[in-house]
């Protein structure tokens, strides 16, 4: 069945036990996310709602319909870059139109099987894109961290720069003092976690919030809050809206749309795969793209934001005890719960402890132990990550993700291309060629025969023999297009040359190719033998 959630597969041997523990993994993950979904959705330029209603309704279809047990989905901070470039430059409206088109891209990908071409994404490109966007999302905490007085971000990096540059004076020591103790308490907890009994069951940035959300009420301090900049979060249930839709808004947010949905992709099937590992089970790709797809095409027309899978809340998930995607489910509930009845309180956290927050997760989310690590891989591999971070960084995450692959498939024709070689076939090892230097050549090729190896068989054109050529192809693994032309262009030259050519070892994947080819029709039959040996044999009867 191309369409079947892993929820209906999950049930076998289900029990008062597993269902107990999901239950209490999906309230600890409800509670993770509340603090996550507010501060992505302030970095990203959105109402406050927008990331509570995209765990709730997103994250619920995500573990309703995905393809692994224990993913959970929702607002991620790898989308805050991306989504506030979108807002900027286009508005809101055009973000949840963009949000749409990615959903439907997402399905499409998963219903014609493509989830597994994600995995080749190289990991160069993917570190540096990622690192990138955790460098960004902690520049744009900045402002808050410090208690800037910035009335706007812009999204330009140098821009950013300046734009910090020039309010430094402006900067709050009380903001400041509350974020760094914030971002201390949020260390110290994670370093002392497993020292603290049953509060280590209790996440540090739920902690870290209701703290300092109490200091900042007790002693009234002069810090912007969730209440004084946005007015609190509305306790109302998400209500349906039609998002506006028109060609001439849609054809500017097809680029857009495919980054959402090409980020998502990856996001969802790097955090399944890391899932996998940690329950030792595997994920169903392809469905959990259709569910993504689903949940996104879904969200903007409930005024969220895009979602997909998130590595934090799945590994917090499973270590909570989850098994099933039950556990998805209790945590978009306990978020539905949480906004019906303890919105209100939410309007005193401080921006400033947000904004530690969200610097402590940009720093967990980036691998920055690759960077220390890139004396240790060769130059091309060194040129890609760091050129997908700069760009991402500076210029565009497309660009950067263009950019990274070009020059991951340039690297990549390289190094094959490199390990396509052409031997000479020595008298030595086969007596019968003894003498016959000029007039029978044999040649053996090793590799693949590609548009980025032909040279191979361009060189053999320049060198043909009086008499006869022989090229020897049980070592070759693969032929193109481009390889057997030239292939045939060889033969063609052959002919006009009046030289023999003998084709020896032709089998598997270059057989196949000569025959949709039609490669034979353009040769003798006495020219094809099953080995070099055979052929040198009939070319010096």
């Amino acid at each position: 069945m191309f369409f079947r959630p892993q929820l209906l597969d999950s049930f076998a041997g289900y029990n008062r036990t597993l269902f107990t523990k999901d239950v209490l993994a999906g309230l600890t993950v409800g509670v993770v996310t509340l603090p996550l979904a507010l501060v992505f959705t302030i970095a990203s330029g959105l109402k406050l709602e927008a990331g509570i209603f995209t765990a709730i309704i997103a994250g619920g279809l995500i573990s309703l319909l995905g393809g692994s047990r224990v993913q959970i989905g929702g607002p991620a901070g790898a989308f805050i870059v991306i989504v506030y470039g979108i807002v900027e430059r286009y508005g809101v409206p055009n973000l949840l139109l963009a949000t749409a088109m990615s959903g439907v891209f997402l399905f499409l990908m998963g219903l014609f099987r493509l989830g597994t071409l994600v995995r080749f994404i190289p990991i160069a490109v993917i570190v540096g894109f990622t690192n990138g966007i955790a460098f960004l999302i902690g520049l744009s905490q900045i402002k808050d961290f410090f208690g800037l007085r910035i009335e706007k971000m812009p999204t330009q990096f140098f821009q950013s720069i300046l734009t910090l540059y020039q309010a430094a004076d402006t900067f709050n020591p009380v903001a400041l003092s509350l974020a760094c103790g914030s971002l201390t308490l949020l260390i110290l907890w994670k370093l002392f976690q497993s020292r603290l009994g049953w509060l280590a069951h209790l996440p540090g940035t739920v902690i870290t919030m209701v703290l300092a959300t109490i200091i900042t009420s007790i002693f009234n301090l002069p810090v912007d809050t969730i209440g004084t900049r946005f007015g609190g979060i509305s306790s109302s249930l998400p209500s349906f809206e039609w998002i506006p839709i028109s060609w001439g808004n849609a054809q500017y947010m097809v680029a857009p749309a495919l980054t959402l949905a090409l980020l998502g992709a990856i996001e969802s099937l790097l955090c399944a795969r890391i899932a996998d590992g940690l329950i030792h089970d595997r994920h169903e790709s392809n469905q959990e793209l259709m569910a993504q797809g689903i949940a996104n095409f879904t969200i903007p027309f409930f005024g969220g934001m895009p979602a997909t899978g998130t590595i934090a809340r799945t590994v917090t998930n499973v270590e909570s005890g989850a098994s099933t995607p039950i556990s998805g489910l209790i945590h978009a509930l306990t978020l539905l719960i949480i906004v019906l009845f303890a919105a209100p309180l939410a309007k005193n956290i401080p921006l400033a402890s947000l904004a530690a927050i969200l610097m402590y997760v940009a720093w967990n989310m980036g691998e920055w132990r690759k960077f220390i690590e890139l004396k240790q891989f060769r130059l091309p591999y060194r040129i890609t990550i760091l050129s997908v971070f700069f760009l991402t960084v500076i210029l565009d995450l497309t660009i950067a993700v263009e950019v990274g692959l070009l020059l991951a498939f340039i690297t990549f024709i390289y190094r094959i291309s490199s390990l396509s070689r052409c031997e000479t076939a020595l008298a030595i090892d086969y007596p019968r060629l003894n003498n016959q230097e000029g007039k029978i050549d044999a040649y053996r090729i090793h590799g693949a025969i590609f548009f980025g190896a032909v040279k191979l068989l361009e060189k053999i054109e320049a060198n043909l023999p009086t008499h006869t050529l022989l090229l020897d192809l049980k070592n070759v693994i693969y032929i193109d297009t481009s390889g057997m032309d030239t292939l045939m262009e060889l033969a063609h030259l052959c002919k006009l040359r009046n030289v023999k050519l003998i084709i020896c070892g032709l089998a598997h994947q270059p057989l196949e190719m000569a025959e949709r080819s039609d490669f034979f029709s353009t040769l003798p039959p006495d020219s094809f033998y099953p080995d070099l040996i055979s052929g040198i044999e009939a070319a010096t009867a």
